[in-house]
């Protein structure tokens, strides 16, 4: 896989409570953006691979199910997520 143990450490230290801490809404969030981005990187070459395309799709929409209930759980974290990550313009 393209992250390995480590990464996902740091990913998770800077995001959830601590480097440990893989379940909060946050630090999937990130981990998702992480891989989307992959993803999207891979197909700017490999435009016919269609897997990646399907598994892309999967992706955001498990990202976008995590954001819609941080908004309804807490505003703040979302706004806080979204701006770290830069998701919106």
């Amino acid at each position: 896989m393209y992250l390995n143990k480590e990464d996902k450490q740091k990913i998770f230290a800077k995001h959830g409570k601590d480097k440990n801490d893989s379940g909060t809404a946050e630090a999937q969030i990130a981990l998702f953006t992480r891989r989307i981005e992959a993803i999207s990187n891979h197909l700017k070459t490999n435009k016919k691979d269609h897997n990646s395309k399907k598994a892309l799709v999967q992706l955001v929409g498990k990202r976008r199910d995590l954001l819609n209930y941080l908004v309804k759980k807490d505003i703040t974290r979302y706004r806080n997520i979204i701006k770290e990550l830069k998701l919106r313009k």
